[in-house]
């Protein structure tokens, strides 16, 4: 991989399953050891950062296509896509800046390595068998008959 280009990998698994969890723990644990984390989280519904009456909300409302807040703290971006296509994952991040490693969370359709997060107990059908992109499994419980390797998913330093 050329130094200029990201490492993208994915966390998977039904709602419930405890995707987000994993994740902060294993930014906190990839950043303590020096690795520099983004993170590109997949909404499957339209969703809303903004909040009805604030300036940022009219100005979008009005028919702008980029609002930009800013702050001493943090900046955001919104772009309305006003009937275009989502971006690709490849698109978008391109308009990230450049890290190491950008965890995607909750991507499911693209082919990039993932990890599935399983939890028996939610009842739900393991994603890895059917996708060649799932490289391991975390899971609270052990599990058999997996072809992956499966990881404890209560063991932040070592998923990481």
């Amino acid at each position: 991989m050329p130094p200029e280009e990201m490492c993208i990998f994915g966390l998977v698994g039904w709602s419930g399953s405890g995707k987000t969890t994993l994740i902060t723990g294993l930014i906190e644990d990839l950043v303590r050891r020096g690795i520099s984390v983004s993170t590109m989280k997949r909404a499957h519904q339209g969703f809303d950062l903004d909040r009805t009456g604030k300036d940022s909300y009219l100005h979008r409302a009005a028919g702008a296509m980029e609002v930009m807040v800013t702050s001493t703290e943090r900046w955001a971006l919104m772009h309305e896509l006003r009937g275009k296509p989502e971006l690709s994952i490849e698109e978008a991040a391109q308009k990230m800046t450049k890290i190491d490693l950008l965890l995607i969370e909750g991507s499911t359709d693209h082919p990039h390595y993932k990890l599935e997060v399983h939890r028996p107990s939610i009842g739900k059908s393991l994603m890895a068998p059917s996708d060649p992109f799932i490289v391991a499994v975390a899971s609270d419980e052990p599990l058999s008959d997996v072809a992956v390797p499966v990881l404890d998913l209560n063991d932040h330093p070592s998923i990481a």
